[in-house]
């Protein structure tokens, strides 16, 4: 019986393949595998057992309700988004996320606001930020560059959303010795 499965927490592409070693090892057929669901071909209930503990071992959810469904997809398709720098969005946001998850805008900003307690909007900021971390630990670009990869319109546009969602200037978190950073699927 093939069946898909809508993954909670699967952020990046070595989730992808933890789940696929650890499903391949229990001797479940995989059909498909992509951010946020997999596609497995199931030969007895005990497979989608096995399935549920290898998904709570590695920090993954299976997502049941319509709403969370939506909810994960948008957020996959914002961290795809800022997988390929520089930031190359040639159109809306809204517009971006509708034609990539087939759904009105107002739908999907509703669904995720409820199920997230956080704004569309706010959540790409938020990975916005994380990405600038990662890139000022790399120290390969400077300020600049890194508002430039990440589309901002101005140095200073960056500098105060990074102080509102960090308390630290950028200045002050690249001088930092402990340079904090909040995985993917944590941020809200």
């Amino acid at each position: 019986m093939v069946k898909d499965f809508y993954i909670k927490n699967m952020v990046c592409d070595r989730c992808i393949k933890v789940l696929k070693n650890e499903i391949e090892a229990q001797e479940i057929e995989l059909q498909e595998i992509v951010l946020g669901r997999v596609q497995l071909d199931f030969k007895n209930e005990k497979q989608i057992d096995k399935l549920k503990v290898i998904l709570q071992i590695n920090g993954f959810e299976l997502i049941n309700s319509v709403e969370d469904k939506l909810t994960e997809q948008v957020k996959i398709q914002l961290i795809k988004i800022l997988s390929n720098l520089p930031l190359d969005l040639n159109e809306k946001l809204s517009t971006h996320l509708s034609q990539k998850v087939h759904q009105d805008y107002s739908r999907l900003s509703k669904v995720f606001s409820s199920t997230e307690g956080v704004t569309v909007e706010k959540y790409f900021i938020k990975l916005k930020i994380e990405k600038v971390k990662e890139l000022i630990q790399t120290q390969e670009e400077n300020f600049t560059e890194i508002s430039q990869l990440l589309g901002y319109s101005h140095i200073n546009h960056l500098s105060r959303q990074f102080k509102v969602e960090t308390g630290l200037s950028l200045s002050q978190y690249k001088a930092e010795q402990r340079k904090v950073r909040n995985p993917l699927d944590q941020i809200v």
